[in-house]
């Protein structure tokens, strides 16, 4: 396969071995990775969120790991728009841009394009939120579909969270939500886009997840002892890196170790869990590679 243009994606769950195929795959194609995990952003958090050694980050070029304080928001938007300057910047040097990692709103705005709905008032939102517990989900699907039609090819009916999202946004901005995304171009051109998903055994991922967790562990906690008076918003990101909570609370002698880790693989196994359901749900045309045999999965992608 002739590479020279294209930009590839690679996705999957966590500890899946995302990271070092995208590093063997750069190796023989000449090309550079960017980050496309959203708590791998955050330079505070290396350990815990995995992210590539400074060793791998000397052997390929690397970008958009760790450049941003934990203390700052940072959106799908603002992700898109550095991607996408350091993409250029790579094809500029005639590499291929490799971007590796397990956030799926990020590939999506990459492949699919970014959706600008107008902002919604934390007030209205709720107000919305209220009517669906009052109504119930059945009543409430069926008020939405009467004021926003299009919606019942799209939205499942027992799908809470994302009526919730095409009501607000059809009774707020007075476009549908269909409309929204059918109106959204994407950045690059489709052919452009080689697209890798990386899947891995049930029972072989939890094992990797615990291993993982068990090796990190002492690095993390002393990522955590640096930080773990800072107070974060519900609305920040980084409060939502897996085991950071649970080892403050560790360090806290609220819960021991053997706990800890206990609750640190239970929660990245419910991420995996749900990096899975949104790739069956929103990467149907990825192509499929298992996670036992990436070396002849690589060998066959090159040819």
């Amino acid at each position: 396969m002739d590479l020279k243009s294209k930009i590839i994606l690679i996705s999957g769950p966590t500890a899946s071995g995302k990271s070092n195929f995208a590093a063997n795959l750069a190796k023989k194609v000449k090309g550079e990775i960017i980050n496309a995990d959203s708590m791998q952003v955050y330079k505070e958090f290396k350990v815990l969120t995995a992210r590539p050694t400074r060793l791998e980050q000397k052997k390929i070029k690397h970008h958009l790991y760790g450049f941003l304080t934990i203390k700052r928001k940072f959106s799908t938007g603002q992700w898109l728009k550095l991607a996408t300057k350091k993409i250029n910047e790579i094809k500029d040097k005639n590499k291929i841009p490799i971007l590796v990692g397990g956030t799926g709103l990020y590939f999506k705005a990459l492949a699919d394009g970014f959706v600008k709905i107008p902002k919604i008032s934390i007030k209205k939102r709720k107000k919305v939120v209220d009517l669906q517990k009052k109504l119930g989900q059945a009543n409430f699907y069926k008020k939405l579909i009467k004021i926003d039609p299009k919606i019942q090819e799209t939205i499942n009916s027992n799908d809470i969270q994302r009526s919730i999202r095409a009501y607000e946004v059809k009774k707020y901005t007075k476009t549908s939500l269909v409309d929204w995304y059918m109106n959204t171009k994407p950045l690059f051109n489709k052919d452009q886009l080689i697209k890798i998903y990386l899947a891995c055994p049930r029972n072989l991922l939890l094992k990797r997840i615990e291993s993982r967790t068990e090796r990190m562990f002492s690095g993390a906690i002393k990522e955590v002892k640096k930080i773990k008076n800072i107070n974060f918003s519900k609305s920040n990101s980084s409060s939502k890196i897996i085991g950071f909570n649970e080892i403050k609370n560790h360090l806290n002698k609220k819960v021991n170790k053997d706990r800890t880790i206990e609750l640190i693989v239970i929660k990245t196994r419910q991420y995996a869990k749900r990096q899975a359901t949104w790739a069956r749900g929103q990467m149907k045309n990825w192509k499929t590679i298992s996670c036992l045999d990436t070396k002849a999965s690589l060998k066959k992608l090159l040819n």
